[in-house]
């Protein structure tokens, strides 16, 4: 007998089980991605449904019969046919927003109120609405009313699907010239914020100069203020009436000059802290190697130390171009007439109420968003390492000419830096500038002016506070289900793009396709709408990708073996979790908190649509108070949300130093 002959027959092939463990992972999993969608997949898809939504007033919908003094009606006509008798409404007028009305009386030149005329209306199809004051009529029976209501009556417009809306965008010369205004803004600001960031972090990396570590505190300073703040700094130093007005020699710094010179102090920062990482890995072989061959140090520079650092400096860029391009705040305060997307967004929809071009120019300023993200997270991918197991690390030798250039060069940017930060101080502490220097506190009593008042900053401290907790919760809990879960991998792939997601989305996009998702009152989440949730939903999306990078980072560090272990000793996974997986990643779960604190203190745009009169921000605040005029009051609520950010860093240092340093002693073992 042959061996195949007394081979068995295949069965059917082996699956593993799911033990109730991995039930419950993938039932939390389920329920964070189920959160995602809600708070960012579905909001996106109702904006991008309506910039494809056009509103006109179709008047063959309507038909009118008008009496006679005898109570004869005359013959039935259609509010086209009168229209077209008379051309009391253009075709352009016919285009509508959702919100348009059109006044029936229009179509008849006699109209009086006072007469004893009566007129009827009715629609000719089964969708004709209208309003008799403000009540809402849709009907194809004929409607009766005397003169002096019928003029209460407006037709409404009359929603369809297409195109209209983009074409009317580009053909609108003011609104097309924003495009090119932000390329344009984003573009020079992303040279001059990089090419000052590298040369920051490489005098911070490769020289021996003094003070290092007062230069890294001011250049992190920035990301304590809101974007807004600079530009109110910029316009004490070179406004009108600025301190520092002669060195613009004509020019003004309300438009691109101001926009970019504050745009490179907040984006400055998030380029300093990725430079300085791919900087700070490095080969100390390699430099040996090229000092063995004699190559010149530019030489060096060129073939060793910027391919180094390429994928940090790609990286920079994106990020740098990203912020600029979709940040409202700074160009909202110092742009002038120099208009911008983001801006754009906020005058559709705040300045004319027209929702559908807002959601156009939403759609609009994704797409360079999207665009670099893609390219980055591609890029990111052929990314190796560059440092081995027997790599040397780089330690810089004293070089007394180069070191004391270096510190000239970060001491030019760290005095640019401060100098912006006290400006500020100064602008919330004089009386009444230029007239009254006299220093004083009178521009702190934010109850007396508008802006929202100090509820408006307690109010900030409660959204930065809930944030940075239920933030944490969901973001760490969240990642830990999505690197922990066994298989699934198509459910683990689509939870990645939805945590991935919220960092292609400006805030701006975000804030108002929440008003179009939540305001909808047949929505059953509509009830968050202008309360502290919604508040707290939109700010912990908006920040979702940074920390579920951080937490998924920091559980990658610990070993897959820990799980097969516990489920071979009985123990639930939860047990591991509190006991092995929370304590090893705390520093991470920290770092996730304060991350969302200062973020939630600092962020205007995506919520700049969402609050309420019980709900107001500081940072609303300061945009609110500077659009009254108030320009200092707005520069102390600035400094006050600066000073808070600041003391929380503190605590959260002294805490953590505190925390860890009684869950970490494993790591010093």
């Amino acid at each position: 007998m042959s061996i195949n002959a007394s081979a068995l027959p295949a069965g059917r092939p082996v699956k593993l089980g799911l033990d109730r463990d991995g039930l419950i992972k993938r039932l939390f999993m389920a329920v964070i991605a189920l959160y995602l969608i809600v708070t960012l997949a579905l909001p996106l898809y109702a904006m991008m449904s309506k910039s494809f939504s056009t509103f006109s007033f179709e008047l063959d919908r309507y038909a009118f019969q008008v009496s006679d003094g005898q109570g004869n009606w005359s013959v039935p006509v259609t509010a086209a046919e009168l229209n077209e008798k008379l051309d009391v409404v253009s075709q352009q007028e016919l285009a509508s927003t959702s919100d348009g009305r059109l006044a029936a009386t229009q179509f008849f030149p006699d109209f009086s109120f006072r007469s004893p005329v009566r007129y009827r209306i009715r629609g000719t199809v089964e969708h004709a609405p209208y309003l008799v004051g403000l009540e809402y009529h849709n009907s194809r029976e004929w409607q009766e009313f005397d003169s002096n209501t019928f003029r209460r009556i407006n037709l409404r417009p009359v929603r369809s699907i297409g195109v209209q809306n983009y074409v009317a965008y580009f053909s609108t010369p003011s609104l097309v010239g924003s495009i090119r205004n932000s390329l344009f803004i984003a573009s020079i600001s992303t040279v001059l914020t990089v090419g000052l960031a590298f040369g920051f972090a490489y005098a911070m990396n490769r020289s021996c100069m003094p003070f290092k570590g007062a230069f890294r505190l001011i250049a992190l300073m920035p990301i304590l203020v809101p974007s807004l703040l600079p530009g109110i700094a910029l316009i004490y130093l070179f406004g009108n009436q600025g301190m520092l007005k002669s060195l613009m020699m004509g020019h003004s710094i309300y438009g691109p000059i101001g926009i970019i010179v504050g745009s490179v102090f907040f984006t400055f920062p998030h380029a300093l802290i990725i430079i300085s990482t791919a900087l700070n890995i490095s080969d100390q072989r390699q430099y040996e190697a090229a000092e063995a061959l004699r190559t010149s140090k530019w030489r060096t520079f060129w073939t060793v130390t910027v391919p180094g650092a390429r994928y940090g400096l790609i990286s920079a860029v994106f990020v740098t171009f990203t912020l600029v391009i979709t940040d409202f705040g700074l160009p909202k305060v110092i742009g002038g007439q120099y208009n911008v997307l983001a801006v754009d967004i906020y005058k559709q929809v705040i300045g004319q109420q027209n929702f559908e071009m807002g959601a156009v120019v939403s759609v609009i300023l994704l797409v360079p968003a999207v665009f670099a993200y893609v390219v980055d997270r591609l890029v990111q991918k052929k990314q190796v390492a560059l440092l081995t197991a027997r790599s040397v690390p780089y330690s810089p030798k004293p070089k007394r000419g180069f070191d004391m250039a270096c510190l000239a060069w970060c001491g030019l940017i760290a005095t640019f830096i401060v100098g912006i930060i006290a400006t500020c101080q100064f602008a919330a502490l004089v009386k009444f500038w230029p007239y009254d220097l006299s220093l004083g506190l009178g521009n702190y009593a934010f109850n007396r002016m508008d802006g929202g008042g100090w509820s408006a900053y307690t109010n900030s401290i409660q959204l930065g506070l809930l944030t940075a907790i239920v933030g944490t919760v969901v973001i760490f809990i969240g990642a830990y289900m999505v690197e922990k879960v066994q298989g699934f991998a198509a459910g683990r792939a689509l939870f990645q793009f939805l945590a991935m997601l919220p960092m292609a989305v400006p805030g701006m996009v975000l804030g108002l396709a929440y008003i179009f998702f939540f305001n909808n009152p047949s929505n059953p989440l509509h009830f968050i709408y202008g309360t502290m949730i919604i508040l707290v939903i939109s700010t912990v999306t908006h920040f979702y990708t940074v920390g579920h990078l951080t937490a998924v980072t920091a559980l990658k560090q610990i070993d897959g073996e820990f799980e097969p272990v516990a489920t071979s000793l009985r123990q639930p996974f939860y047990r591991l979790f509190s006991r092995v997986t929370v304590p090893v990643c705390l520093p991470a779960i920290l770092d996730i908190s304060i991350y969302l604190f200062v973020n939630a203190m600092t962020t205007v745009s995506a919520v700049v649509f969402l609050y309420s009169t019980e709900t107001n921000l500081a940072s609303v605040a300061v945009l609110n108070m500077d659009d009254a005029g108030d320009i200092a009051p707005a520069a102390a609520m600035g400094m006050m949300i600066f000073y808070t950010n600041a003391g929380a860093r503190l605590l959260h240092a002294l805490a953590s130093r505190s925390l860890l340093s009684r869950t970490q002693v494993w790591r010093k073992a």
